[in-house]
């Protein structure tokens, strides 16, 4: 088996990134084996090639390499391009025609955005992996192949799966092992030496002088968020090497090249118009913002009671030290403020208590109304919740459902998304029997 650096040399992969390097590793491990493999990595990383990899190191490496595009081919004539035909199938089958899993029997079929494939194809594929067996279109006649499948996409899977467009018990089949590639911003050392090799490789092609980056427009160059991955890297540097007359390039060339460089904006990595983050829209984020001040008020009746049960505000401040400063915040003077809120409270409790007892005594009065025990003022606080929005309620059930989707049942993890403390996280899926 040939090392890392040889594999590099050979397919002409540039990067000494750690991630990068265990990627390429894994393609070596698995290479002698007949499992399937399943590439993951955003558009524009290099996913195409990991499979090439695989092929050279195995057994196979001396039948043929199929690289099929699975996003490339209508919906309608897949099928037929995967698994062959038989002649009068359908209109335009003139004659009988081998599918690519006939033609490559014996060696590999690399199937490029995977997630792309139609659901009565992904049940045929997955027969396939399961006992190799497959039938053309139009034909009864079961056929055996034995080719090795590594399939490649830059989709989340599980989210398809969630959303039915991918079945899961296909993808369990195709990621036995799952290679994962690095996007090319968490690749800052490698940017510079995949930007130079393209300069050099344009500068031969176009039989002019290579460019040059100085010192800041490698920085530029390293900081860019290069949602395009290695693509668009090699497509800036084609663009610099044929437009750009002075060989020397500066910070300020480079940024007319690079869209919004500079701009401290975030940037969406993936493309997806409808996200089912948490902040999808402005709905979802009132929503989380209301939670928040539904939080800090139960959290003030709990500070509140405690006053009215021990009338000891010193007590109160040593047994909710995070508690009063999670509410009143940290800033400087945050120490003496909520202490001086505490005091008043406490004040004022006891000047309740004070006319609580003169209005009790004074019952001739005609304009003073029976005062309530402490008890009846709890039921009054109870009444409160009772009467908060059922909508709300239903909403904030959605919000804890959907984040601990996100984060697989792991509670710490959904209770920090959602801004509360596990316990309290706890609490609420025992309250609403989630």
């Amino acid at each position: 088996m040939e090392s890392v650096q040889a594999i590099k040399q050979r397919f002409e992969l540039i990067g000494n990134d750690p991630g990068f390097n265990r990627a390429i590793e894994k393609a070596l491990q698995v290479a002698p084996t007949d499992i399937s493999v399943l590439v993951t990595g955003e558009s524009g990383v290099g996913k195409e090639s990991i499979p090439k990899i695989i092929h050279s190191q195995s057994f196979r490496k001396h039948a043929k390499y199929i690289a099929v595009n699975c996003g490339a081919i209508p919906e309608g004539t897949i099928d037929s391009e995967l698994f062959g035909h038989e002649k009068g199938a359908f209109t335009g089958a003139t004659s009988t025609r081998s599918g690519y899993f006939e033609v490559a029997d014996g060696g590999t079929i690399f199937l490029d955005e995977v997630g792309e494939l139609p659901l009565p194809t992904q049940v045929r594929l997955l027969r396939v992996l399961e006992n190799g067996e497959f039938l053309k279109v139009g034909s009864s006649n079961t056929q055996k192949t034995d080719v090795r499948i590594v399939a490649a996409t830059n989709v989340k899977l599980f989210d398809a799966i969630e959303k039915g467009k991918f079945r899961e018990d296909l993808y369990y089949r195709l990621s036995t092992v799952e290679i994962d590639l690095p996007p090319l911003r968490d690749r800052k050392g490698d940017i510079h030496l995949l930007f130079r090799k393209f300069a050099s490789d344009f500068a031969m092609k176009y039989k002019m002088p290579t460019i040059r980056l100085d010192e800041n427009a490698v920085s530029m160059l390293s900081n860019y968020r290069w949602s395009g991955n290695i693509r668009q890297l090699r497509n800036i540097a084609e663009q610099i090497s044929v437009l750009e007359k002075d060989r020397e390039i500066n910070a300020t060339k480079l940024r007319n090249y690079l869209p919004d460089a500079g701009k401290n904006l975030p940037a969406v990595i993936g493309g997806k118009k409808n996200s089912d983050s948490e902040f999808a829209n402005e709905r979802e984020i009132l929503y989380k913002v209301l939670f928040d001040m539904k939080n800090d008020l139960n959290d003030l009746k709990k500070l509140t009671n405690e006053l009215m049960e021990n009338g000891n505000a010193s007590h109160v401040r040593e047994e909710n030290p995070n508690l009063i400063k999670r509410i009143y915040g940290n800033h400087n003077d945050s120490e003496q403020d909520y202490e001086e809120v505490i005091d008043n409270a406490y004040d004022f409790n006891q000047e309740e208590q004070k006319s609580t007892t003169i209005s009790s005594n004074n019952e001739s009065s005609p304009y003073v109304e029976p005062v309530q025990t402490t008890g009846d003022r709890y039921d009054f606080a109870q009444e409160i919740v009772e009467e908060e929005s059922l909508s709300l309620a239903d909403k904030e059930i959605e919000l804890i459902k959907k984040s601990l989707e996100r984060h697989k049942g792991k509670r710490k993890a959904a209770a920090d998304d959602l801004g509360i403390s596990e316990r309290t996280l706890y609490r609420k899926i025992k309250q609403y029997d989630l």
